[in-house]
């Protein structure tokens, strides 16, 4: 696990210097070694967590000739069969390292080693004899990757941070991915929250030769349930060996690895299964709190052959850790549960170099509550669609009582009430609040080709590849890896690995989500290492109470002082957005994730547009 910088082009010898100070702005990513190349048109930077071949395994790393070269971010899981078939073809390797099958396997396959990979991975190999980058993302967005082309050079970087410190490139903020953040919770799109700065997409990769670049995507997470005969107590054989033996897999390292453990079933699973002796907790308020798992977490290590470390985060805690957590995120993203990873992380740093997570369970096998809607809407949307509008229209004049959302969501078809796991303020809503709207475009503008090609699935399918294009990777994947090296911890996810999802992608629809359950084959599994009440228990998500925190005077205070400040004159009506704060004070309505998400945007902008040579002191 690393981070990586450089450049390719024109003026990268000329701005060489500033390799150094790129490479400091991600030292968290790797601290415990540094690398750097060189020649007439290209600059790499590498910062490395030492995890396999403690003491080989350095980047950047050429080839034999030196012609080719390499830095790359992450692990690839199957790299020593790799190895052996490019033994084969006659390449030879320097040290154990899982770097050195990419190497050589893009001088074997060219472009398409991408779909040999198993792992998690972003990495650019420069090809000195055509004069030519490739840099690739892997397959559902686990590992980061941004670049920008300025004066016919490509600048990027595993952060936005440290391309931010190449001459030239501007600190601009980009108004429409504000617009869309406001809705999503994250930005969805290419372009960052930094006009001209771009995100690779998962399952992409991008090549820039003859100074023109060109993306090309060559992975799509596409469900096909029901696809085959397999009958459930098969999926049921069939997902307990994949996920198994993809937890064996990620045990992978020369250092110890820990396991983060909630009292959901996703991560209960995979601590019951890794066969380490760490597993990290956090929670807040009191051990009886609904937003405190640590007892579930000991009950679970008392009946295993593991040891749990679990910490309560204070409030006063919690709140002064806001800024350092937006540094470390790059762009802002209105998830309270990225400060708790944040703790659960540092807290694992005191033990662990490696953690693994339960990232992807929900994605793959149907776990999020919302994926129900489809069925409770199922009989109601048998009426004709002119009476249920009828309806909504009059249930939106009505006041918040039990009935009105479901009247007004099941007028709605899927492609236009579902946007993902969060949907804060609709385009009406943020059109209100901010002062000058510049986009057009609705959040169902954003993932119309999305949804255009899933058309023929079934709605819970639709839901759940909207979520693995865009949830996935925009909010749970972003905090995980960002929280992760935040603290030098490499995060590994046993269950986005392209086989799991091989067998996750076939299940029937009726297999993932019924009546009574979500993740009904996954939970069937689970029963098998878990007490049921483990294996059973609802989604919550990571809960944290900044509902609660919202009404007291000192919290309110704090953001009280952001809403009135000259970002937040400069972007928004600030006596809508200080009703809103108010207004959830004094009971009048739960505003807590609106007022979350305008927030954590504000500190952003202080932080990066309007503070950024003082930023460092975050890190």
């Amino acid at each position: 696990m690393c981070g990586f910088c450089g450049m390719v082009g024109d003026n990268a010898v000329q701005n060489k210097a500033v390799i150094k100070k790129m490479m400091t702005r991600i030292i968290h990513r790797g601290p415990d070694q540094e690398g750097e190349y060189s020649d007439d048109s290209a600059v790499l930077g590498f910062r490395r967590l030492s995890i396999i071949d403690l003491d080989n395994g350095m980047q950047p790393l050429t080839n034999e000739t030196e012609d080719v070269v390499i830095v790359f971010n992450g692990e690839i899981y199957n790299h020593q069969e790799i190895k052996e078939d490019l033994a084969k073809c006659g390449h030879v390797f320097k040290n154990k390292s899982d770097t050195e099958s990419i190497l050589h396997g893009y001088e074997e396959y060219g472009e398409q080693v991408v779909d040999r990979l198993e792992g998690m991975f972003a990495f650019v190999i420069w090809d000195k004899k055509k004069k030519k980058m490739f840099a690739a993302r892997d397959f559902f967005g686990i590992k980061p990757f941004y670049y920008t082309i300025l004066d016919d050079t490509i600048v990027f970087g595993s952060e936005i941070k440290s391309i931010l410190e190449y001459p030239g490139v501007q600190r601009e903020l980009n108004e429409d991915a504000l617009e869309q953040y406001l809705s999503f919770q994250y930005s969805p799109l290419r372009e960052t929250f930094f006009k001209n700065i771009y995100k690779l997409e998962p399952g992409s990769f991008l090549v820039y030769e003859n100074k023109e670049l060109t993306v090309k995507r060559y992975f799509d997470p596409m469900p096909s349930p029901g696809q085959g005969n397999t009958g459930r107590e098969e999926f049921i054989k069939k997902i307990e060996d994949i996920t198994q033996d993809s937890v064996k897999r990620h045990m992978l390292s020369d250092v110890e690895v820990g396991s983060f453990l909630s009292s959901g079933v996703d991560s209960s699973y995979i601590a019951r299964s890794f066969g380490g002796a760490k597993t990290f907790t956090v929670g807040f308020l009191d051990r009886e709190s609904k937003y405190n798992e640590i007892s579930y977490a000991e009950e679970l290590a008392a009946d295993s052959k593991f040891e749990n470390f679990s910490k309560i985060i204070g409030d006063d805690e919690y709140w002064d850790a806001i800024p350092t957590v937006v540094y470390h995120l790059d762009e802002p993203l209105a998830d309270a549960s990225c400060i708790a990873l944040y703790f659960v992380n540092k807290l694992a740093r005191e033990q662990v170099k490696v953690c693994l997570s339960g990232e992807g369970a929900d994605e793959f096998f149907g776990g999020y509550n919302i994926y129900h809607e489809p069925l409770s809407l199922q009989k109601y949307q048998k009426l004709p669609k002119g009476i249920r509008k009828a309806l909504a229209g009059l249930a939106k004049m009505l006041p918040d009582i039990k009935g009105k959302n479901f009247l007004i969501r099941g007028s709605k078809s899927v492609e236009e009430r579902f946007i993902g796991n969060a949907n804060i303020f609709s385009y009406e809503e943020r059109k209100a609040i901010l002062r000058s709207p510049k986009s057009n475009q609705t959040p169902q503008d954003i993932l119309k080709t999305d949804y255009s090609h899933a058309d023929k699935l079934d709605d819970i399918s639709k839901m759940q590849y909207i979520d693995l294009k865009n949830w996935l990777p925009g909010d749970i994947l972003l905090k995980a890896d960002k929280m992760g090296m935040a603290n030098s911890i490499e995060v590994r996810v046993p269950y986005l690995d392209k086989r799991v999802f091989e067998v996750a992608r076939k299940l029937p629809t009726e297999l993932k989500v019924n009546d009574t359950n979500t993740k009904v084959t996954f939970r069937a599994v689970a029963n098998k290492y878990l007490p049921q009440k483990t294996a059973e228990k609802k989604k919550l998500g990571f809960p944290t109470p900044i509902r609660v925190w919202l009404k007291n005077e000192k919290y309110y205070q704090i953001v009280k002082q952001a809403f009135q400040s000259p970002a937040a004159e400069k972007y928004f009506d600030l006596n809508r957005i200080n009703r809103l704060l108010d207004d959830h004070k004094n009971g009048k309505k739960d505003n807590s994730r609106k007022i979350w998400t305008i927030y954590i945007f504000l500190v952003w902008y202080h932080i990066y547009i309007e503070n950024f040579d003082e930023s460092m002191k975050l890190a």
